[in-house]
């Protein structure tokens, strides 16, 4: 696993590459019906990812200048945006989602070595420069499952399914509303603590079924609890 942003993008142009296709083969009915996303359809999902990719090209422009810019103009717009753009046919779409990861990738380019080491205002507050590729690759792979549209956790490369998992305990470490739990994916001795192992239960599986469960992606149906009894429940991912 590798925090390097440079070193990122070989996994993120593979990741756009696999979104470009699910969305290419989407009809019509298909963008309007429902995504895993309550409230919003395969549209509003589809424009969420075009926007956000915006957004961070926002963010990288204001490593690279030095400018105050946000990453999106207000929430309000946010929300305007994505709502606008929701229900465009699937061609638009699909060419929104291709001309935004373009500019997203020219604004990575043009980002100079000092550059990354820049703080920059995110959404939920600052965030470090060299963090805005892991950013992007996140919010492609989860919301291409959120798509519903056959892709799946199961389906994460293992290095970014690890990623995200080691991100998501990281997070649920600092929350007080998160149960006590041991997490150790397959193939690992390496074990993530969330609120103290004392006589917190085991949890053992795949690593993309780990990480699916705590984002709120999968059931954990496949999960292993020692000792036996019922998964914990863990907050709500943000």
């Amino acid at each position: 696993m590798t925090a390097d942003p440079l070193l990122l993008t070989g996994d993120l142009d593979d990741a756009t590459a696999r979104l470009l296709r699910t969305a290419a083969d989407l009809g019509s009915a298909d963008v309007a019906a429902p995504s895993l996303l309550p409230g919003w359809t395969r549209g509003h999902v589809l424009t969420h990812l075009a926007r956000n990719a915006d957004g961070f090209v926002n963010l990288l422009t204001a490593a690279r200048t030095g400018e105050h810019i946000p990453m999106y103009a207000s929430s309000a717009a946010r929300a305007a945006d994505i709502s606008a753009g929701a229900f465009r046919p699937p061609a638009a779409h699909l060419d929104d989602l291709r001309r935004s990861a373009e500019r997203f990738a020219e604004a990575v380019a043009a980002m100079p070595v000092q550059a990354w080491a820049a703080t920059v205002q995110a959404r939920r507050g600052p965030w470090p420069a060299a963090m805005l590729v892991w950013g992007r690759l996140r919010e492609i792979e989860v919301h291409h499952v959120d798509l519903a549209a056959g892709y799946r956790p199961t389906d994460w490369p293992e290095a970014f399914a690890q990623r995200l998992l080691h991100e998501v305990t990281t997070g649920l470490s600092g929350r007080p509303d998160a149960p006590a739990m041991v997490l150790r994916f397959d193939g690992s001795q390496h074990e993530l603590v969330v609120g103290g192992s004392g006589a917190a239960p085991t949890i053992t599986g795949p690593a993309a079924e780990l990480a699916a469960w705590l984002t709120g992606r999968g059931v954990g149906g496949t999960l292993a609890v020692t000792p036996d009894g019922p998964l914990p429940n863990p907050p709500e991912w943000m």
